[in-house]
């Protein structure tokens, strides 16, 4: 049986050990250590980071997949925790180190109680969910083959919701985001003579309230949909026009047909980056990045596991939503190729520490660790139990 302690030992290393998206190798190598002293088979897949093993009981069955995220983000942490990243401009600030800890810890769970197994659960450690390739990565390099899971199920940890909560959305629970990128160039020049140059600032400054129009004026008022620019760079002296400027943002939505229209207004060719460029005298091109599909959870699998939640928790510590947030997943991918159920579990709110409830991806957000046992037990209990239904 897992004892609490080692669990919080587990999520100290790797809060302490952050990497960013495919440099995951310190932790799955810690990942194949922690999992082969479990005594927990590791399976071949063909990625240099993440990695996937198996627990299976003494009579074949079905099969169930449980999946967690590994990388960290290019962030300085600020919190004053005594297990705070001792890695420079690198942070777990959206709890996938806890993930990680949490599906190991359901892996002893599982290797304890292997006799009672009625089937094979499959444990899947995802590099590179922040960039939104991690999960397509995987599935092509069969993650879902050999042996074939017939559903899979995920927990994401919730900063701002009370410690232990189990939100369960049913439905399409999250949204789709795709990631582009938008390059504008110019003419560089002095800029004390700009009509000897073309200003991709400027140009790159007139595209960016231009696509602020896109969800304000061709989309109806109730079509969820958020356009939003988070890297705008360009230049590196206050004097010189430069010759091209680059802004960076991500769409979401809850329907690919709805991303796809916003995506054609940004960067078809005589659509608005490329026509606002060409009226400055300058050019745009657009490219997409990477994407997520909007998550779907398959509604009898994730009521399965809510049920489950109340058996281990309570009803209270349950709550059943019907709409989820504009927040996106990489683990959406998986949901359209079999049944998936993803939940979440409440880090903390401010009412219960100063500490908990800041926004995810801030570099001073903090977890509550007590939740770690948690999520190791619903993640284990949750597989057991779909196992014994199946038979």
């Amino acid at each position: 049986m897992i004892q609490e302690m080692d669990l919080m030992e587990i999520f100290y290393w790797f809060h302490r050990h952050p990497e960013l998206s495919y440099e995951e190798y310190d932790t799955t190598a810690q990942i194949k250590k922690l999992l082969k002293a479990a005594d927990v088979k590791i399976l071949p897949i063909p990625m240099e980071t993440g990695l996937i093993a198996e627990v299976k009981g003494e009579k074949d069955g079905p099969l169930q997949a449980l999946r967690c995220d590994i990388d960290a983000l290019p962030i300085t942490e600020l919190t004053d925790l005594p297990y705070a990243s001792e890695c420079p401009g690198k942070m777990h600030a959206c709890g996938h180190d806890m993930h990680a800890a949490m599906l190991l810890g359901a892996a002893k769970l599982l290797k304890a109680h292997q006799s009672e197994l009625k089937g094979t659960v499959k444990l899947v450690f995802q590099p590179d969910e922040e960039g939104f390739t991690g999960a397509k990565a995987m599935l092509k390099a069969g993650v879902l083959e050999a042996p074939e899971p017939q559903a899979a199920m995920a927990l994401h940890v919730n900063s701002g919701t009370p410690s232990g909560l189990v939100l369960c959305g049913k439905g399409t629970f999250m949204a789709g985001c795709t990631l582009f990128r938008i390059t504008v160039k110019g003419v560089g020049c002095h800029g004390a003579m700009p009509e000897t140059g073309v200003d991709p600032i400027n140009i790159a400054a007139h595209i960016y309230l231009a696509l602020q129009e896109i969800t304000a004026r061709e989309l109806p008022a109730k079509t969820p949909a958020i356009v939003t620019m988070g890297k705008f760079s360009a230049g590196h002296a206050p004097n010189i026009i430069p010759q091209e400027a680059v802004i960076e943002g991500t769409i979401r939505t809850f329907d690919r047909d709805v991303t796809a229209l916003i995506l054609r207004r940004i960067g078809e060719i005589n659509e608005i980056s490329d026509a606002t460029a060409r009226a400055f005298r300058g050019s745009a091109s657009v490219e997409e990045l990477a994407s997520a599909p909007p998550l779907k959870n398959d509604e009898a699998l994730t009521e399965q596991m809510a049920r489950c939640a109340e058996m281990l928790f309570g009803e209270k510590s349950v709550y059943r939503l019907r709409e989820g947030g504009m927040g996106s997943e990489d683990f959406a991918s998986y949901t359209y190729e079999l049944p998936c159920a993803y939940l979440l579990l409440g880090a903390g709110t401010a009412q219960e520490d100063a500490r908990y409830g800041k926004p995810m991806h801030n570099e001073s957000v903090v977890f509550n660790e007590n939740i770690l046992p948690r999520g190791s037990a619903l993640l284990a209990y949750g597989a057991m139990q779909w196992l014994e239904d199946r038979q």
